[in-house]
């Protein structure tokens, strides 16, 4: 039940706390009741299993899939200055992602089952979606660093706003405001723009007082949270459970390296410390149902759709929308069929494309402006694309959230670092 084929560390390299730096010895640690004070720090991974995409992933992640909402750039739904001028994108997106619609995965109810041990020290967490708490974590308990859905308040006098208030714009996909002064209300969610929450700063330090450190399911590249797993101290034992190594972890004396699934490495976890019944009784829990005879958990009847019955969906979709760009008069088909699309005669073309609605109409307009004598096509610029990337992406393409990311230099940062074994720290390796 070792990590021996996950880990790509060298496992015969001393320790200093573990009796060797594999699952099985951190198991022994956390058995003979040497964890005390788990911290905890998570990231999108560990609620991808429960059907909310992330953010950064190609085709899947959130932001690929914004392109319906007719923004300026992806990032725009998160984005202060825009939702001052617009807020209809991100409540159309809130409708989707509003707490309640998720099951909790069951690395959130591993989670709730340390605070149930007695060992949870602190969740700090990125994610927005509020499913650890929906899994029974205390809100005390849990460090939301980017914010989440579980408050909401005024954007100008920062006035709270009634949960059930909300809920009933968030359904309706309309937009609420404050009951004081009229100004827009949104989620405490950190957008671009925003400062971290004070309970963030609050609680950053509590890292160094841990006796283990457990990531899971993060990139750690969006700062200041990405700096929280250089905090703690020497030879304090830190697991990172994720599908690629991130933040230096795996370099320390004391590192132990699970590589894959969120959900997979907690159950070997817990199996490797006796948990195992336990978890799986804990999340089943969590297991909302559906009426009727069966009352299975929703999650899994939606998922009986199978992959194939997905995919022929998806088609289906495609195929509509393939139909309704095609669907053009008879006029159209003709000229189009002869490379003859005249822009600037009888207006024909804006009353079509208008026609066929915002989307289609945008294609077409393209598809016109590609049909040019000179050949050349006058859409948007790459340079103009690139440049409003530039906003939020950094060149290796790190979300500038809220500050901007950059390797963890003690000399360029605020943040405490604590120097691990053999000078330097982890973010010099």
């Amino acid at each position: 039940m070792g990590n021996e084929e996950s880990s790509p560390i060298d496992e015969s390299a001393p320790s200093r706390t573990l009796a060797g730096r594999t699952l099985d010895a951190l198991a022994e640690y956390i058995k003979s009741g040497k964890a005390k004070k788990v911290v905890v720090m998570t990231g999108a991974g560990i609620s991808t299993s429960a059907g909310i995409p992330d953010f950064r992933s190609p085709d899947t992640g959130l932001y690929a899939n914004l392109a319906r909402l007719n923004l300026p750039y992806a990032e725009a739904v998160f984005d202060i200055s825009y939702f001052r001028k617009n807020p209809e994108p991100f409540y159309t997106l809130a409708h989707e992602l509003y707490p309640g619609k998720y099951r909790p995965t069951i690395t959130h109810s591993f989670i709730r089952l340390l605070h149930d041990k007695g060992m949870l020290l602190k969740h700090f967490t990125q994610n927005i979606d509020c499913l650890d708490r929906e899994a029974g974590v205390p809100g005390d308990k849990i460090v939301e660093a980017h914010g989440s859905f579980a408050r909401q308040s005024c954007i100008e006098c920062s006035m709270p706003y009634p949960e059930d208030e909300i809920k009933k714009h968030i359904e309706a996909k309309s937009i609420p405001r404050c009951e004081s002064c009229k100004g827009l209300v949104k989620p405490e969610i950190v957008f671009f723009g925003e400062q971290l929450p004070a309970d963030f700063f609050k609680h950053r330090m509590l890292p160094a007082e841990a006796d283990l450190v457990i990531v899971l399911g993060t990139s750690l590249t969006v700062q200041p949270f990405a700096s929280l797993p250089s905090m703690i101290r020497e030879h304090t034992p830190r697991l990172l459970i994720n599908k690629e190594r991130v933040g230096g972890i795996g370099s320390g004396s004391d590192d132990v390296l699970l590589i894959g699934d969120c959900d997979a490495g907690v159950r070997q976890l817990a199996e490797a410390c006796g948990w195992l019944d336990e978890l799986e009784s804990l999340w089943a829990q969590t297991a909302p149902t559906t009426g009727g005879d069966a009352a299975r958990p929703v999650q899994e009847a939606e998922t009986e759709k199978g992959k194939d019955e997905a995919l022929e969906d998806e088609i289906d979709k495609l195929t509509q929308e393939v139909d309704e760009t095609l669907n053009l008069s008879k006029w159209h088909e003709e000229r189009v069929r002869n490379e003859k699309l005249p822009r600037e005669s009888s207006g024909v073309v804006n009353t079509t494309a208008k026609a066929l609605g915002p989307s289609i109409s945008k294609q077409y307009e393209e598809l016109a402006k590609s049909q040019e004598p000179n050949g050349e096509s006058s859409g948007p610029a790459t340079s103009t694309e690139s440049g409003t990337r530039s906003q939020h992406e950094d060149a290796k393409g790190n979300l500038n959230h809220v500050f901007v990311s950059k390797a963890q230099d003690p000399a360029s940062s605020d943040t405490p670092v604590i120097p691990r074994e053999g000078g330097g720290t982890d973010s010099d390796k």
